[in-house]
């Protein structure tokens, strides 16, 4: 087990440092004018194991998505006994702009706002980003319960949570005082989850 445990850090570990090496070098020279065996020869490793690890030049990118993947369901599986999805979801979510999560969109780090500018001003970033979020959206259905109505239900959440992101993102990128969005953030994600909870009633009942 202990040696198991040893293997699997240091694959993390891996996995971190060259997707830190890859960014890097695409916030310094551009995503396009990087090759993949650039990335791996700053990495000190082959291209062929890079492959291993990655499956394509973007997700040396988007792999610090991968962990929020798995997120939104993982918040409705664990919430409280009577507490609803939609709830859980939305605390979850006030919880992460209150923390300056970068996913959230309300984060002001120069390191952060330059990795959103790389991913969405990069088109074949974007459309990578949107197959995460439909895998995201995927867990979140299964965990709501599978069918048609859960797949719908996963789908406006999902879409709710990244608009809010993409908005506090955007405030922030132009210039926008961090305490400022963050008071707007709590105001429109309550807004918005409260018209989730309206208009999935199944979800905001236990």
């Amino acid at each position: 087990m202990g040696a198991m445990g040893l293997r699997e850090r240091k694959k993390l570990r891996m996995y971190q440092d060259v997707s830190d090496i890859a960014i890097s070098l695409f916030l310094e020279k551009g995503f396009e004018r990087v090759s993949v065996a650039e990335v791996a020869a700053a990495a000190e490793i082959s291209k062929p194991t890079l492959f291993r690890y990655f499956s394509s030049k973007e997700d040396l990118v988007l792999h610090r998505f991968a962990d929020h993947q798995a997120e939104a369901a993982r918040v409705v599986g664990a919430r409280a006994p009577g507490q609803s999805a939609i709830d859980a979801l939305r605390l979850h979510f006030l919880a992460g702009v209150e923390r300056s999560d970068p996913v959230t969109g309300v984060n002001d780090d120069p390191q952060v706002l330059a990795f959103h500018r790389l991913l969405y001003g990069t088109p074949s970033l974007v459309a990578r980003l949107y197959e995460y979020l439909e895998r995201s959206e995927a867990a979140l259905a299964a965990a709501l319960g599978g069918d048609l109505e859960a797949r719908l239900a996963a789908g406006q959440i999902v879409a709710v949570q990244r608009i809010l992101a993409m908005d506090n993102w955007r405030r922030i990128a132009q210039g926008e005082g961090v305490a400022k969005v963050r008071q707007d953030a709590v105001a429109a994600a309550e807004a918005a989850f409260a018209r989730l909870a309206a208009g999935l009633p199944a979800y905001e009942m236990e």
